[in-house]
């Protein structure tokens, strides 16, 4: 099993020192979901929310907060992003919207935490605008689904089907 990388040898927490690592290309895509009523889900859709589109809020919501991701996370570090990309998606089925999040660079560390930052926050956006018509709504599954980039290379989840 590999060592946690935040914690030094006498046991302390302590940032990753990356100084030495290759600079490469990385990208990471993360996800969180959103559930609702579906009349909410209908008003976010329809575009009738008296404060505006949602969907575009909690988009620029997630870009800001992938580029606050350190501010946020004691141990990150300060990334130069090059690329932040959120898809929001209508479950309808499910009631529930589903987020995407992609962060990418060239550096020395990875962007899963930006992304899932990203992710989370679109996902808290909603929420905020939505609160009024629907308290209970319930965010979850954030996860990341994919990383490239690095010494641990490419790595991607199972599908929810595959890890059931």
């Amino acid at each position: 099993m590999s060592q946690l990388t935040h914690i030094n040898q006498s046991g302390q927490a302590e940032m990753v020192d990356v100084t030495e690592k290759s600079v490469t290309q990385r990208e990471a895509t993360a996800e969180s979901t959103i559930t609702m009523l579906p009349e909410t889900l209908r008003l976010i859709v329809d575009g009738g929310h008296k404060k505006g589109d949602v969907f575009a809020v909690a988009r620029l919501a997630g870009v800001q907060a992938a580029k606050k991701c350190s501010d946020l996370i004691p141990l990150c570090h300060p990334l130069m992003l090059t690329s932040i990309k959120l898809d929001l998606e209508a479950d309808e089925a499910k009631s529930r919207v589903i987020i995407r999040a992609t962060c990418k660079l060239a550096g020395q560390t990875g962007v899963e935490m930006e992304a899932l930052t990203a992710a989370s926050v679109a996902a808290l956006t909603i929420y905020d605008m939505c609160k009024a018509v629907d308290k209970g709504m319930t965010i979850g599954d954030i996860r990341l689904l994919e990383k490239t980039g690095g010494k641990s290379g490419h790595w991607q989840a199972q599908s929810v089907s595959e890890a059931e």
